[in-house]
């Protein structure tokens, strides 16, 4: 029933968005004469503030046009290279001729509420370096029943076919909510011996165990169980879209949760809009809405993959402690020999607490040390972990120098005593 209110919410306000764009454009006029009045900034920032919150945000571009590489300006095309019902394989195809192909990484975006452009800059940072392929997640409410359900095991079987797709020269990268169905995905090919198995996993930010340093998200799912949220946060997708009836967790929820966690930052961060688009700060105003524009746009997520997740991972523990099954196989990271293994933790991360994702290397005990490496971000939160200056300039490199390190050494055949190196 929410959700068809939603729906009408947004039909009702239809009109007067419309007349909220009019008086926009009148009020921004070159032609008007009061429009660089302070009454027409006012009245005209009041106006887009207006239009901002009662939008609905649609899928962002990636707008990746080009890269610089040894100081060369090199053009990128976005091609379509594998399409699943509900996701896209997409490849950031550098227009250039080189004698040697770079070594090829896959970016599993997270499937929690964003696009996958939300790793937009995550994908600028490793274009330089690798051909770069990410995992595109279409919005459960687009896809119609016909093609069935998706859970954690078609999320497990869908990174495995990318993977076997792009072959063995690959490696994989994680970032947050991944990070538990690609694991299980690497070591479900490695016990198999699969050619294709990557040779490096970089794990970023991501719930391996979440029950080291849990956070607020964490102790929600323990306080409130799956049936919780199976009788309060699933609801079906209304007509008139494609996937009418499907039981998802809707993205409109997910970002009033979202907002909620931080809510004063983001009354404050508006409240500066404002000022901003009253002041002729038109700087400050756009990094606003660039900001905003992808925050805002969720997506719906079908309700198996959903609930599987809370119960799996945040209530039950299922990969640390060695109950996680795939179609009936249990899945045991020991069995990873073959793939190198990076973890990376932010220090101020508050969705995924530090040690969550370095618990990974405590499971795969089948490695060799050299082939282990974590990395503590000092000063970053969750996004900082795989956006922003200082991923650019101290955890990209890092990576980089894994991967490579990684890219040609099978040393991962020969068993090891557990252990790993260490950065922070």
């Amino acid at each position: 029933m929410l959700y068809y209110l939603y729906e009408m919410n947004h039909a009702a306000l239809a009109p007067w968005r419309a007349a909220a764009d009019a008086g926009l454009n009148f009020w921004r006029s070159p032609a008007n004469p009061f429009a660089e009045t302070q009454f027409g900034r006012s009245l005209a920032a009041s106006l887009e503030m207006f239009e901002r919150t009662t939008r609905r945000y649609g899928k962002p571009p990636f707008e990746i046009h080009d890269v610089i590489i040894d100081d060369d300006i090199v053009a990128v095309e976005e091609r379509t290279v594998l399409t699943k019902p509900f996701c896209t394989l997409l490849n950031f195809e550098k227009q250039w001729n080189k004698p040697n192909k770079q070594h090829k990484l896959l970016i599993v975006a997270p499937m929690s509420g964003h696009y996958a452009t939300l790793l937009r800059g995550t994908v600028e940072s490793m274009l330089p370096h690798y051909d770069t392929y990410i995992t595109d997640w279409v919005d459960a409410r687009g896809v119609p029943m016909a093609q069935g359900g998706f859970d954690m095991d078609d999320y497990v079987d869908y990174v495995t076919e990318f993977l076997q797709f792009l072959g063995p020269d690959t490696s994989v990268m994680a970032v947050c909510q991944p990070s538990v169905p690609v694991m299980a995905a690497v070591a479900l090919m490695n016990a198999a011996k699969d050619p294709a198995a990557p040779k490096t996993m970089i794990l970023m930010g991501g719930p391996i165990d979440t029950r080291r340093n849990p956070t607020a998200v964490n102790n929600l799912a323990q306080e409130k169980g799956v049936e919780w949220f199976r009788k309060n946060v699933i609801m079906k997708v209304p007509a008139p879209h494609a996937g009418m009836m499907r039981d998802v967790y809707p993205g409109f929820l997910q970002l009033g949760g979202f907002m909620t966690m931080n809510l004063d930052r983001h009354l404050d961060a508006h409240r500066e809009l404002f000022w901003h688009l009253v002041d002729g700060d038109g700087d400050s105003a756009e990094k606003h809405r660039d900001f905003y524009d992808e925050y805002m746009s969720v997506m719906d997520l079908t309700a198996e993959f959903y609930l599987q997740t809370v119960e799996k991972v945040f209530i039950n523990h299922d990969l640390p402690k060695g109950t996680l099954t795939h179609r009936n196989s249990r899945v045991d990271p020991s069995r990873i020999t073959r793939t190198a293994l990076m973890t990376i933790e932010g220090e101020r991360d508050d969705i995924s607490g530090v040690g969550q994702t370095e618990a990974a290397q405590d499971l795969c005990t089948n490695l060799a040390p050299e082939q282990k490496l974590h990395h503590l971000q000092p000063g970053v939160g969750h996004y900082g972990v795989f956006n922003g200056s200082r991923f650019r300039k101290e955890i990209v490199p890092r990576i980089v120098a894994f991967v490579n390190k990684n890219a040609d050494d099978r040393t991962s055949q020969k068993p090891a005593a557990n252990g790993r190196a260490k950065t922070a």
